[in-house]
């Protein structure tokens, strides 16, 4: 089955580099995802992840695409690195098919935003603390 899969027009593409959170001289270069905040978590192809050895931490996790297909895929935790900013954070293993994402989660921590009218990652500013 195809899947079919929903952008808005203010999407736009970055890249990154993602290492095992365990060996950081283990990574690679991801020239082109989709920036995404209506996905929570960043998608990755698993065979990139593997190839760093990112270890799948959660097995059969359920999602629903945007076209309302529900798949299962394995979550595991990597560094995620865009520019100058890194978060650790899980990473979904991506199957042919599947989009390349940076997610909301992955975003956030990065202390990122996005500017829709430039269409680019900026600095969030400030962490808010209590």
């Amino acid at each position: 089955m195809k899947r079919v899969y929903y952008t808005c027009m203010g999407a736009f593409h970055t890249s990154c580099r993602v290492e095992n959170h365990i060996d950081r001289s283990r990574f690679v270069r991801i020239p082109k995802l989709l920036v995404d905040t209506g996905s929570k978590y960043t998608w990755i192809p698993a065979t990139k992840l593997e190839k760093i050895g990112v270890s799948r931490e959660k097995k059969d996790l359920r999602f629903v695409m945007a076209n309302g297909e529900v798949v299962t895929r394995s979550v595991g935790f990597a560094i995620m690195r865009v520019g100058r900013n890194f978060t650790i954070d899980e990473v979904v293993f991506a199957e042919p098919g599947d989009l390349t994402l940076l997610g909301a989660r992955t975003i956030e921590g990065l202390n990122l935003t996005v500017d829709v009218i430039r269409k680019k990652l900026v600095a969030a500013g400030p962490l808010p603390a209590a």
